[in-house]
């Protein structure tokens, strides 16, 4: 069975999606229509921008999105997915690309997602930090020690967990691990505490857009972050969907249970090779492929 896979934010590049808009008609009409719709030329950014240009959670989280739904739209009878799923913002491009949102529908979804996002993170000054060569049981524990928020929030492979708090929980936690024994402990350079309660804000400004969006049935099972689940049903989509931005994305669960379900290829459709390097290492019989 075919999975295709959708990266997140931090996959981005300078340069990101530019053959494909000098190369595609139509791939150049979905770009223009994003410009359109989101009011400022993406792509000029997308293109020629610098990296701090793309690292503004309000430029990111679309042009992600943009040159990974456009892959998938343009690839034909090449995008024939048994199932999919996406990290984080990735869940988005996966629903676009499975049919459940029309491609406008699910930028201005995820316009609206970055948006609420910036503000919450400039509300609450907060961070992110990798923990490398832990079980994921013993990051909970430690995470569970430390005063103030710090949660995990991306359980992206076995022994690779990211948490996610304030600057202070994050900085006391670092030291923890480290002295528990971690491998790293490593700080990030992100906008903010994502997926982690430091988010109710943007959940509570998202959940009215979705509630208000039109979800279609996917035409393959969608497996979500919430709860790394296949999902149909349109009304369990868009109630995971809401959940997502204050709860862990459970990628490596994801890969797990695609894998107990049949997966035997995995492409990984979009900017970098997160994806492609968090399955390939942890299931070597999968065979992974890239589509940028």
């Amino acid at each position: 069975m075919k999975a295709f896979v959708f990266p997140g934010q931090g996959a981005q590049f300078v340069g990101m999606g530019k053959d494909l808009y000098e190369n595609n008609a139509q791939a150049k009409a979905l770009f223009e229509k994003a410009n359109e719709v989101l009011g400022f030329r993406i792509t000029d950014l997308m293109f020629n921008g610098t990296e701090d240009d793309l690292k503004q959670t309000k430029v990111t989280q679309p042009a992600v999105f943009l040159h990974s739904v456009i892959l998938a739209l343009t690839m034909g009878e090449e995008f024939c997915p048994d199932m999919v799923a996406g990290h984080s913002l990735g869940e988005f491009s996966a629903l676009v690309a499975a049919g459940v949102l029309p491609f406008e529908q699910g930028l201005k979804l995820v316009e609206t997602r970055a948006l609420a996002m910036q503000k919450a993170c400039e509300a609450a000054p907060s961070t992110m930090a990798a923990i490398i060569g832990m079980p994921d049981e013993k990051v909970e524990e430690i995470c569970a020690t430390i005063e103030g928020v710090c949660i995990p929030a991306n359980y992206n492979s076995p022994g690779q967990v990211v948490i996610s708090g304030t600057f202070e929980a994050i900085e006391a936690a670092c030291v923890k691990f480290k002295e528990a024994g971690a491998k790293r402990a490593l700080p990030l350079k992100v906008g903010g505490a994502f997926h982690s309660p430091l988010m109710e804000p943007a959940r509570e400004e998202l959940a009215k857009a979705i509630h208000e969006a039109d979800f279609s049935a996917p035409k393959c099972p969608i497996y979500q972050d919430v709860d790394a689940m296949p999902h149909t049903d349109p009304a369990e989509i868009k109630e995971n969907l809401i959940k997502q931005l204050t709860a862990p994305v459970r990628w490596s669960q994801i890969m797990a249970a695609m894998v107990a379900d049949g997966m035997t290829e995995a492409v990984e459709v979009g900017p970098g090779k997160v994806l492609q390097g968090l399955i390939g290492r942890t299931y070597r019989d999968v065979t992974v492929t890239g589509k940028q």
